[in-house]
């Protein structure tokens, strides 16, 4: 309901909204009470027959307060000029006077007198707990603070997204614009406001804060509200004296597909107001039967009663109703809806009985002509095994066995020497709800707790049972105390991974039933993790523990998100068959497994780091190199696992990991890489997006590529209900750790926070698969149709990242494929997604990045340069080194200096060319006058030949033979031989050379000369030679020669 009137500010009004405002029915300045009595004085003058007012024809309020705190109590008609005679003003109480709580001041008097029953009152304070309607006094406005206002198309599509009141409480909007509830109060002491609240999802931005007269805010550490984990919360906060405007705000980041869940807010008191001149009547469904009440009480269930009721009234024998109702329904016939299945315990005789039990509320009807009965109880049957670790009691109770010895579920069994028990908890029987583990129901409306069991016990499972209503939330929690590995476990800083939880499961629904799966660390907020939507076949599911705290788990399971009455839906069941958690502090064993022993043998220890432990000898061995070691299960040589290609192993064989330096072949050369400059954190934000409200916002990267030792050095926060403040950094609620992970960003600008709002952080890469220029590894492939095309003859380097996120959608986890490309241009470089998927993935499970980087070039070689000689200049010659082009490589061997060398100039070998030629002329010179020497004396020969020609036909030539004769060269001999010089070596080369040819010439002249004398043709005869027939004077051969 609504307190006492007052001035509040309207939804137009701009600023801050900082008005003066009362309490109680509204006050009258000075000015208006002479303003009143002026006008009482003309209505007597103008009307002399107008009646004396009735006490119920007007009614008492104070002035205004002066500066010395007093005031004056004036009569106001309720329809002025209808009545004369007003009693005439008089002194009023202290502006500081009050009355305590249940009562209220009668004005007439002014003294505090109690309220009546079925009435109530905070005496200086007031109370809002009726939401069917806004109640006066509130403002409730819908805004987008990133668009200007002066959009009238954003300001529409925000219209909507207000507060809405819900009967007992009142809802936030659940999408991305600003839904303000806002209240002013003016007090006249100092007070408080306090009120109930839920606040569920973290996706939900929720504030709470106070302005006064100068409109400034109250401390900002306390506005921001945190999320709640178990029901209502209350939250008080002080105020001043004076003016105070209450803002209730809330803004949602989910851009998921997923909805977030609304706030809740109900039960708004404020405290501190000057005086309460009436008691206000206690609402439908509740009452006070006594006098004086400060608050009124809630008709229980099948009971109600009506406003300003002193009792309830029960219900008729057909009717039901539940707890603070204002009527009864009429008793609906029963179905097997409304009845579930249970087992008893363990008997003395192991034996355990099949029980079925109404489901509570129970508001059916078993005598109607329809209604079904409750099927008979009772049948027994041999009681399930205790759970591994446990053994059975002769009182056919579980028990779980002692230290250092394990279980199958039937009796314990001590570890034989050189092992140690595997603790934890495995619970695959469910004859009784195991000691750590509690179950309750949560209303789908109220979102209170119903006191009522939530899962039942069904022997090979356990499954929900049927709630109060088909919206309610089916709630399971086991807590574990905390972790710690078995001793012959290394401890490793580096590997997160502490323990982990797995259980399998089963939904059976015919509508959209939820199964939630929470995670909450020491006692706070339980986060879901994982959300399974429908039917979901009988499945597992693991989630890695990573931090040492104290664990719950919680299964809440709701059969439907509509807001009905009644059971229509209790088929629909959600089963957890088995659910077994590692590594638990007083835990239990369900087996023994080797370990590595002390040097006395007698007890277990562990193994060096990097070593796995024999299971045969129970010794410590090293794995080999580039090899990483199951950490939880250190056993045989197969527990060291190859590390990936490009990939080594850190000093304890922990994990592997790129120390930023990668080779690769390529066409026949050795490529050396070497990116230690990218080995530090880098954060990338991709393209804006927008919701369908309008809200901008950004996918925020942060990538750790290599180095560091395997460390994960990128972390994503998020700060929804933890923003930092006047530059502290408070405790984020969550975090996410790994080589690659992304949240949500909203710039501070956009929303007016001291700093940007970073949500939903998830991890893209827990451990790196390997890094190689092949584009698939591990069935991980990186397309290189996501980006343009790259190099030509130099691949990318592709390093391959794994999640240990599995989700339904991603049933291998999250991947990443980074592709560092060589850009000699980019220092340090430039990130990008695929243009097609601008949130950096096409499926939702794998992401893709190209970083273009000059680190991303191959150090360079000889085979990068080559070299240019220059001219031979002044018997110097230069030879110069130049990058080939394009240049893609950086780093590595600088280019070799310049070189200068001795040469010989063109000048040298001109002058060796032009002696050369000389010689040779000179030589051809000589030989050309020997051999003209030599015709001169051909020719003298063959005129004697001709001359002895014309002897006497009867004669015969003096000579038959051309040959030179002995002698007749000794002249020329002489003068070359009589000087031992280079002319005389010449000539005898140049003798012996054509003394053949000579003989040949000389030989063909003279057969000519002999064809001439004889004056007939040669004849070669029988021996060979050629003969010449002889002429007679009469011209007749005679003979033969």
């Amino acid at each position: 309901m609504a307190g006492a009137g007052g001035l509040h500010p309207s939804p137009e009004a701009a600023g801050c909204w900082c008005l003066p405002v009362g309490i109680g029915r509204r006050r009258l300045p000075l000015l208006l009470l002479a303003l009143l009595l002026l006008l009482g004085t003309g209505a007597a003058i103008q009307g002399e027959d107008l009646h004396a007012c009735k006490e119920s024809e007007y009614h008492y309020e104070y002035t205004a307060c002066n500066s010395l705190g007093s005031r004056w109590r004036v009569a106001v008609p309720h329809n002025p000029g209808l009545c004369t005679g007003l009693p005439d003003p008089i002194r009023g109480t202290e502006c500081s006077f009050s009355c305590k709580a249940g009562e209220y001041l009668d004005m007439k008097d002014q003294s505090c007198k109690p309220c009546t029953e079925g009435t109530y009152s905070l005496g200086t304070g007031i109370r809002f707990d009726e939401w069917d309607t806004l109640p006066h006094g509130f403002a409730n406005i819908a805004t987008n603070l990133e668009i200007d206002y002066s959009s009238t198309e954003s300001l529409e599509n925000c219209t909507m997204s207000k507060w809405v009141p819900l009967g007992d409480f009142i809802a936030s909007n659940t999408d991305e614009c600003t839904a303000t509830l806002m209240y002013a109060v003016n007090l006249k002491q100092s007070g408080s406001v306090s009120f109930e609240y839920i606040y569920p999802d973290s996706s939900i931005v929720f504030e709470f804060f106070v302005q006064n007269d100068q409109c400034q805010p109250t401390v900002e550490e306390s506005r921001w509200m945190k999320t709640t984990e178990k029901g209502w919360e209350t939250h008080n906060v002080e105020l001043s004296r004076g003016n105070n405007v209450l803002y209730w705000r809330t803004t949602a980041f989910s851009v998921w597909s997923k909805a977030p869940k609304p706030v809740l807010v109900k039960n708004i008191g404020i405290t501190g107001v000057a005086y309460t001149s009436e008691c206000f009547p206690c609402k439908a469904g509740t009452y006070t039967a006594k006098s004086g009440s400060s608050f009124c009480q809630q008709c229980p269930a099948n009971s109600y009663s009506g406003k300003e009721a002193t009792s309830c009234h029960q219900c008729e024998p057909t009717m039901y109703s539940e707890p603070g109702s204002a009527a009864c329904k009429p008793r609906p016939a029963c179905t097997d809806k409304d009845y579930f299945y249970t087992h008893t315990a363990c008997d003395t005789n192991g034996e355990t009985q099949l029980m079925y039990k109404w489901a509570e509320p129970k508001i059916c009807k078993e005598d109607l002509p329809s209604a079904v009965s409750l099927p008979p109880s009772g049948v027994k049957t041999v009681c399930p095994p205790c759970n591994p670790g446990f053994f059975k009691t002769n009182a056919s109770t579980c028990e779980p066995c002692a230290y250092g010895s394990y279980s199958n579920g039937s009796g314990c069994i001590n570890c034989p020497v050189g092992t140690e028990p595997v603790l934890g908890f495995e619970y695959k029987w469910w004859n009784m709800l195991p000691a750590n583990m509690e179950t309750t129901v949560l209303s789908g409306i109220s979102f209170e707790y119903k006191g009522m069991a939530g899962w039942e016990v069904a022997g090979d499972y356990i499954y929900t049972a049927a709630g109060a209503s088909d919206d309610d939330f089916m709630i399971l929690t086991l807590v574990v105390p905390g972790f710690s590995p078995p001793q012959s476990v290394t401890k490793d800083s580096e590997n997160k991974e502490i323990a982990r939880i797995t259980f399998v499961f089963e939904t059976i629904c015919s509508v959209n039933c939820k199964l939630y799966f929470m995670v909450g660390m020491n006692s706070k907020t339980d986060t879901p993790v994982e959300t399974w939507a429908g039917p979901k076949g009988k499945q597992s599911y693991t989630y890695i523990i990573e931090k040492n705290a104290t664990m719950s788990f919680t299964w809440a399971f709701q059969r439907t998100a509509y807001h009905e009455a009644g059971r229509k839906y209790t088929n629909n069941v959600a089963k957890l068959y088995s659910i077994n958690v590692t590594n638990v502090i007083d835990g239990v064993a369900s087996y023994c497994r080797r370990c590595a022993l002390e040097s006395s043998g007698s007890s277990c220890t562990s193994c060096p780091a990097g070593h796995y432990i024999d299971r045969d000898s129970g010794g410590c061995y090293p794995c080999p190199p580039n090899t990483y070691l199951k950490v939880h299960q250190p056993y045989g040589s197969q527990a060291c696992i190859p590390c990936g290609p490009g990939t080594k192993n850190n000093k304890i064989h922990s994990l592997c990991y790129n120390d930023c330096h990668f080779s690769v072949s390529v066409e026949g050369r050795t490529l050396e890489y070497d990116i230690s400059a990218l080995a530090n954190t880098t954060s990338f934000l991709g393209v804006p997006s927008f919701t369908s409200k309008g809200l901008k916002y950004f996918h925020h990267f942060n990538i750790s590529l290599c180095g560091n030792h395997g460390r994960k050095m990128a972390t994503c926060t998020d700060n929804v209900t933890d923003i930092r403040i006047l530059g502290k950094e408070a405790e984020s609620s969550k975090t996410a750790t790994s080589y690659v992970c992304q949240s949500i960003i909203v710039p501070s600008e956009m929303m007016g926070y001291k700093t940007v709002v970073s949500s939903q952080p998830v991890s893209l890469a827990d451990r790196i698969v390997g890094v190689t220029t092949e584009s698939t590894l591990d069935n991980i492939t990186s397309s290189a149709d996501h980006f343009r095309l790259g190099n030509v003859g130099l691949p990318d380097v592709i390093f391959f990242f794994r999640s240990n996120d599995v989700t339904q959608t991603c049933n291998y986890g999250r991947a990443t494929a980074i592709r560092v490309r060589c850009d000699p241009l980019k220092s340090p470089g430039s990130l990008s997604v695929p243009n097609k998927c601008p949130e950096g993935t096409c499926d939702g499970c794998t992401f893709h990045f190209l970083w273009e980087t000059v680190e991303g070039c191959p150090l360079c070689s000889t085979d990068d340069y080559h070299a240019i000689i220059s001219a031979c200049v002044g018997g110097i010659q230069r030879t110069m080194y130049v990058w080939r082009e394009p240049k893609l490589c950086a780093g590595g061997i600088p280019l070799p200096e310049q070189k200068v060398s001795i040469c010989k100039t063109m000048d040298f070998w001109l002058k060796v060319g032009i002696s050369a030629g000389t010689c040779a002329a000179v030589l051809l010179t000589v030989l050309t006058c020997y051999f003209w020497k030599k015709n001169q004396k051909l020719e003298y020969k063959y005129s004697k030949l001709v001359m002895n020609s014309s002897a006497k036909d009867s004669e015969l030539p003096a000579a038959d033979s051309c040959a030179i004769m002995e002698g007749e060269d000794v002249e020329d001999d002489l003068i070359f031989t009589s000087k031992n010089s280079i002319f005389g070596k010449i000539k005898a080369f140049t003798t012996k050379a054509s003394l053949s040819y000579s003989q040949a010439w000389q030989e063909s002249m003279c057969r000519d000369v002999l064809n001439k004398l004889k004056g007939g043709v040669f004849q070669r005869t029988s021996d060979g030679f050629d003969s010449v027939p002889l002429k007679t004077s009469s011209g007749t051969t005679d003979m033969d020669l």
